[in-house]
Parts: C-alpha cells; structure tokens; sequence
C-alpha cells in the first residue's frame, strides 16, 4: 500500500520534467530555431550574434522654405533615378562577363543587340526624366560601377560614340565625365541614398 502511495511521487518529477521540455520545444518551434555562433564566457556558453548596424538620424534644420524645398525636391530625384543606376550597374556587370567570353568580331553585334534590348525596355522611361534627373543618373551610375557614363560608352560603342554623346550631353548643361563625389559636392545624395536604403523615405 505504502508503495502505491509513493510511486506516484516518484513519477511526478518526471512528468514535470517531460512537460516543461515540451513547453520549451514548443517555444522553440513557435518562435523560429536559429543557429548562432557562440563564444565560451568563464566558463559559460553564450550566444553571439552580430546585429546589423542602427543609423540614427536628426531633423535636419533649414534656415528657409527655399532651403527645405530643394532638399525635399533632391530626395524625389534621387528616389526617381537610383533604381535606374542600380540596374545599370547590373546590366554592365553581365554585360562585361558575357564580352569577356566572345571573340572580338561579335562584340559589336553584341552591344548594338544590347543596346536595342534597353532602348526598347526603359527607353520611353527615360525619356520622362528631367534634365536634373539626367544629370543625377550620371553620377550614380558612376557611384555604381566605379565608371565615369563616358567611360562606359567608350568601353561599349567607342571613342567616336562617347563624344557625340558628350557633346549632346553639354548643350543641356550635363557632363558623362561627372564623377560621384560622396564626401564633397555630393553629400546630399549620398544622404538621401542612405535615407531611401533604411527606408525612412
């Protein structure tokens, strides 16, 4: 009889146990398993885990309507031609592998195919962009690839192409040589990059 009453006593810290592990597995399997690295601590073995960086930013102070509407207006712009840069930079980088493994006769067909292909898929989009979006898109081409548009334009359809391209560039105040200048001239776009990057515009 004495045994009977004790078994039960015997059991319970098991079935406390038993439970409690299915509570955490239950936890574990709700919240997500995650494999992390870990460090061992005086003896201890914590998890590590590298947190991607938090910017903080600050409202910006204008001392005039002027003032804010040209930095509201150069966010809009930015926000406009980024992708387009980014997609350039893309498009180069597959390009350039895909030159890199043809014989030299059939490069030429190549871009001029290449060159169709983009007209006919972003051509009417660009068309739209104003002049200072044109003269944005230049230099983020450039933040992009590492290469000045005349540059690229040299590399891809030759000398004689980049400076009909130049000169046509100049009669509307723009400039394929502009270089992307992040810590000078060009610390507000690089500003408004990293707003429209963290998604706080």
């Amino acid at each position: 009889m004495k045994i009977k009453i004790l078994i039960p006593f015997f059991l319970f810290p098991l079935l406390c146990y038993s439970q409690a592990d299915t509570v955490i597995k239950g936890l574990a399997l709700q919240l997500g398993e995650m494999r992390v690295k870990a460090i061992v601590y005086e003896g201890d073995t914590i998890p590590f885990v590298t947190l991607q960086p938090i910017v903080c930013y600050t409202d910006r102070i204008f001392t005039s309507r002027k003032q804010k509407a040209a930095w509201d207006r150069l966010k809009y712009n930015v926000k406009i031609v980024y992708p387009y840069a980014i997609l350039a930079a893309a498009k180069l980088k597959e390009y350039d592998r895909i030159l890199a493994a043809m014989p030299e006769k059939d490069r030429k067909i190549y871009t001029k195919l290449a060159e169709k292909q983009l007209k006919d898929q972003f051509g009417k989009e660009l068309e739209n962009l104003t002049t200072t979006q044109g003269r944005l898109l230049v230099k983020l081409v450039d933040r992009e690839t590492g290469k000045t548009t005349y540059t690229i334009v040299k590399e891809m359809r030759g000398s004689f192409s980049a400076f009909m391209w130049q000169s046509l560039a100049l009669m509307f105040s723009s400039n394929l040589k502009d270089e992307y200048d992040a810590q000078g001239e060009d610390k507000n776009i690089e500003q408004a990059i990293r707003l429209i990057e963290d998604g706080a515009f």
